[in-house]
């Protein structure tokens, strides 16, 4: 009943993302691009020889209370699409449901503020009613000619989590390309620390991320485990919707979301150690099932 119970738990709380409060790890960079800037200089041969074969770069950071995941990547478009297309909420909603966790993504303005509710499940098909919900706040924090920054919080999560926060923010390179940053963490009280901890000593024990610990007899890359493997995944899995959104938009518009399912899923199945979940048939089957819901449910919010 137990391990049922934290298979339950990591199901929805590991979908969601967040920034350490102050006493952690610093908040998302707004004064400008600097830090972006000296940031692509530490790593940009790091990822130009990147041994994930993409160029990626990943931090985690575990505390008592908190989970943090920075991923940084380059990618083939200019900065002038980018800073057009991620503050437009609705985009958003296109991009996030790409995770084979969420169900179903709806935006709304209330008030003075922008709000997006994700709804999140099981990996396999799941109507939102079945689904936890949980809602953020949307903040463009900055859009300026050679940066942007935007956030999406929300204060609760679900199981006795809080502090969820989706931070991003980009700056332009030369030839044409763009530098991303993606932020994704959460912070939780002991009751869940002890779930975590226990899930993934039995059920999630082969679960593993990106970041390489260690070579085994053979050689062969060790990689890190436990709660900090499982915020990699899911943030490289955020990050791959955003690159699957990006090439999808070369489509005409009646087969983006044709191309989005289909190339997420090819990135992702790039990494089978780390991110294989489902067969291709049975996510794209899914994804188009749970589209139907979320545009019905967007449609109900429009009237």
């Amino acid at each position: 009943m137990y391990c049922r119970r934290t298979l339950l738990l990591f199901q929805s709380v590991l979908l969601f993302t967040g920034v350490f409060c102050a006493g952690g790890a610093r908040a998302l960079e707004i004064s400008g691009s600097s830090v972006l800037i000296d940031k692509y200089q530490q790593i940009k041969d790091i990822l130009q020889n990147s041994s994930l074969g993409v160029p990626l770069f990943i931090e985690s950071h575990e505390e008592t209370d908190a989970l943090q995941v920075d991923i940084y990547g380059t990618v083939d478009y200019p900065f002038e699409r980018i800073r057009e297309t991620f503050p437009v909420l609705a985009h958003w909603c296109d991009i996030v449901p790409l995770h084979l966790n969420i169900k179903a993504c709806t935006f709304k303005k209330q008030n003075d503020l922008w709000l997006i509710t994700l709804y999140s499940g099981r990996k396999y098909y799941q109507s939102p009613e079945d689904a936890q919900e949980v809602q953020f706040r949307f903040r463009v924090a900055a859009q300026q000619p050679e940066y942007l920054a935007l956030s999406l919080i929300a204060e609760e999560g679900p199981l006795h989590t809080r502090d969820h926060r989706i931070e991003f923010d980009a700056i332009p390179l030369e030839g044409g390309k763009s530098f991303l940053h993606l932020r994704y963490a959460y912070r939780f009280d002991s009751w869940t620390r002890t779930a975590m901890k226990t899930y993934f000593s039995t059920i999630g024990r082969g679960k593993v991320g990106f970041t390489v610990t260690g070579r085994d007899d053979k050689g062969n890359p060790v990689y890190v485990g436990g709660v900090k493997g499982a915020i990699e995944r899911n943030a490289v899995r955020y990050y791959f919707a955003i690159q699957a959104y990006m090439d999808s938009l070369s489509a005409p518009p009646g087969e983006r979301f044709e191309a989005r399912i289909n190339r997420w899923y090819d990135l992702t199945d790039r990494f089978p150690q780390q991110l294989f979940e489902l067969e291709k048939g049975e996510y794209l089957t899914a994804k188009r099932k749970e589209r139907k819901n979320q545009l019905m449910l967007q449609d109900a919010l429009s009237r």
